[in-house]
């Protein structure tokens, strides 16, 4: 695939300014945004006190504001759960949607091509905003954070749109929010979010902290979301994965003749030594280990 660059209209930027907002994230979401800068871009999460998944963003900051890349149709949600938390903090959070596009760069060359070595969270300055290689996994790309007055010169890329990147995507086994998480159900670690960078083990407490280590130092994943290759009719997202008659998983993410499914490690092991079909619906599930992956 060729250098290309997609508009992911689908994203929204909440913006975090006041001279609380470090202070304010940093006990809430799993990043250390003290980390976040003009050079470096995060990406994390907001747990529920119980270590669930509630929301997840990449992380930017650009002169004294942070901004959070979130999904949009859930960024009034994220907005109403920050403000619950802000009692007396000195910060003000403002949908700055309508201010920036936000692009993703994917295919050969798209990071030298934007001027940025293959290093998670690499960012630079551009056009008053931000180009920066993908945090969870360098291999994803880059992505940009790009002023809507800018017209950014985007001549070294293939114009494509969103869906070519959500194939893209898939491939790589990545996680796209709550069409692949379940808000208030779906644990971190099951998603790849230690190995995609999007927890900070380093950091002091955040909500749902003590829950999120507790599992990552028990060695509790059971299950893991994995790329899978449909072979049959495309099934809805949501369907359930059977092996032997009983369930084992659900699918997330689907895109033609590929998607995403969270299933159970011991039942991917099973399906591979008996050599047995999973199956959603009556189409068969070929999953597939990504390299980045530590199972």
């Amino acid at each position: 695939m060729p250098a290309s660059v997609a508009l992911l209209e689908s994203r929204g930027l909440l913006q975090l300014s006041g001279p609380d907002a470090q202070t304010f994230l940093q006990g809430l979401i799993t990043a250390d945004v003290a980390k976040a800068g003009p050079e470096r871009a995060l990406y994390g999460a907001l747990l529920t006190p119980q270590g669930k998944y509630l929301f997840d963003f990449f992380l930017l900051r650009t002169g004294e504001a942070f901004y959070l890349d979130c999904e949009h149709a859930r960024l009034a949600d994220l907005q109403k759960r920050l403000l619950l938390y802000k009692l007396r903090a000195q910060i003000a959070l403002t949908d700055a949607t309508e201010a920036f596009r936000v692009f993703a760069f994917f295919g050969a060359d798209a990071l030298a091509a934007c001027r940025l070595t293959a290093e998670e969270g690499r960012a630079r300055p551009f056009e008053g905003g931000l180009l920066y290689v993908d945090p969870r996994l360098a291999a994803a790309g880059g992505r940009g954070l790009v002023p809507t007055a800018a017209t950014p010169d985007f001549s070294d890329f293939t114009e494509t749109d969103a869906a070519a990147y959500d194939r893209f995507r898939i491939g790589l086994g990545l996680p796209d929010g709550s069409r692949d998480l379940i808000p208030e159900k779906s644990v971190l670690l099951d998603y790849g979010f230690d190995e995609l960078h999007g927890i900070d083990w380093e950091k002091g407490c955040y909500v749902g902290q003590e829950v999120t280590a507790r599992t990552k130092h028990r060695g509790l994943v059971r299950k893991r979301l994995l790329p899978v290759a449909l072979k049959g009719e495309t099934p809805a997202p949501g369907t359930p994965v059977h092996l032997d008659g009983r369930e084992v998983g659900r699918l997330t993410s689907v895109c033609e003749s590929a998607g995403l499914a969270l299933l159970q490690l011991e039942a991917v092991e099973e399906a591979r030594q008996k050599d047995a079909p999973l199956r959603a619906g009556d189409t068969r599930l070929l999953p597939a280990v990504p390299s980045w992956m530590r199972l």
